[in-house]
């Protein structure tokens, strides 16, 4: 067992193993239904939504309040390992987010009237565009910012500065998006709006 723990990738495969065996041990419609793969879709959905927002939260409730509290001669453990790392995951997520939030509302057939904010759909539609608006911003903001700040793209000092700035607001920007968003995301199925 502990070899399993030992490595990240032995672990996540060792849980999908698990949820194979949970859902063949108790699935009887596995893989036949449009239902079945619409549930799929909206737990792949979930799955990414938890890696994006948990580390959103994760820079804004600890990485970002905790940088001032760490030693100068400590802070590349953060800038050249630890943030990299998180932001592949970051930006990864917020698309894989994005894409099975697309795909799960094509598949139950509100694409349209959600991003068109039709009557019915109105908050599921407030929720997606908040999304879209918080993905681009991870995109096209917060990572060619961070490029610069975390020196993995070379920039004079002052734009090194100015870079880590509009990355960290606009991650507060997201972080407070992201508030209505999950209620909007969570109302439209459960009467919230």
């Amino acid at each position: 067992m502990g070899a399993i723990f030992q490595s990240l990738g032995r672990t996540v495969l060792a849980g999908v193993v698990l949820l194979v065996l949970l859902v063949l041990a108790v699935g009887t419609n596995v893989g036949v239904s449009h239902a079945w793969w619409t549930f799929v879709m909206r737990w792949l959905h979930v799955l990414s939504g938890i890696m994006w927002i948990g580390l959103l939260w994760y820079f804004n409730f600890v990485q970002i309040p905790s940088m001032p509290k760490i030693p100068d001669e400590q802070k590349p453990a953060i800038s050249k390992v630890i943030a990299p790392a998180a932001l592949f995951w970051f930006r990864w997520a917020a698309l894989a987010t994005v894409v099975t939030g697309l795909l799960l509302a094509y598949m139950l057939g509100y694409i349209v009237p959600a991003l068109t904010l039709a009557k019915g759909v109105t908050a599921i539609g407030i929720g997606m565009w908040l999304a879209l608006v918080m993905a681009f911003n991870v995109w096209f903001i917060i990572w060619p910012n961070q490029k610069k700040a975390l020196g993995i793209v070379k920039v004079e000092a002052a734009e090194k500065t100015k870079a880590a700035r509009l990355a960290m607001l606009t991650s507060r920007a997201n972080t407070m998006l992201s508030i209505p968003m999950l209620f909007c995301m969570v109302a439209q199925q459960n009467g919230g709006l």
